[in-house]
């Protein structure tokens, strides 16, 4: 598994699952074309480009190309590296037709060209040991999942923070990953919940 610094824009969720066993960065879609229309998602894939860099890894046929180039007029070109795949023709198993240029996307293509693009990409590749990941048990603790007000408090955090109110618990995730260490992120929320008169549960690994 190859751990990359930069964030990784990926079309859709089958896409994301076909990189997810083979990387270990943050990953985020476009849902296709529902980029467009979603102001608060480029905002945010733009902050997080500033805060990790962007790596774009389309489909090649011109649907991707029209994502691709939509993301590069938004993002600062300096923050933002492309991958891309080969012109492959075929059909994913789970689609009965194949597309309508009749080649693989991203979730068609095997591992190791998927590996290739992204080095060819020019991915920074990490070698240190990875950071304390933010979990579903960090929320929990925190009371901004499963709780009583919780999803009161976590929109509180996203509005203090800046992050698009939308975000499901998981996307929350996805997003501190992507744009706050461990501490920076329990510093934040210990702050809010103090404000708001709320206990923190959260104790560290012993």
């Amino acid at each position: 598994m190859l751990k990359i610094r930069e964030a990784i824009v990926v079309e859709g969720k089958y896409d994301k699952i076909a990189l997810e066993p083979l990387v270990d960065a943050p990953i985020f879609t476009t849902e296709g074309f529902g980029l467009f229309r979603d102001g608060e998602k480029i905002e945010l894939l733009r902050r997080i480009a500033e805060r990790r860099g962007l790596i774009i890894l389309t489909d090649s046929d011109g649907a991707g190309f029209v994502i691709r180039n939509r993301l590069r007029g938004c993002i600062d070109p300096a923050l933002v590296k492309h991958a891309y795949i080969p012109d492959l023709p075929g059909r994913e198993r789970r689609k009965k037709t194949a597309s309508r240029e009749g080649k693989l996307g991203v979730e068609g293509m095997a591992p190791e060209v998927l590996r290739q693009a992204l080095l060819r990409a020019g991915a920074t590749v990490e070698r240190e040991e990875p950071a304390r990941p933010i979990t579903k048990a960090d929320l929990y603790a925190l009371g901004l999942a499963g709780g009583a007000g919780a999803a009161e408090r976590r929109r509180a955090l996203q509005q203090r923070l800046g992050l698009p109110e939308r975000l499901s618990a998981n996307g929350l995730l996805e997003v501190l990953t992507a744009l706050y260490g461990r501490d920076a992120f329990l510093t934040a929320a210990g702050e809010l919940l103090q404000e708001q008169g709320c206990q923190v549960a959260h104790k560290e690994d012993a």
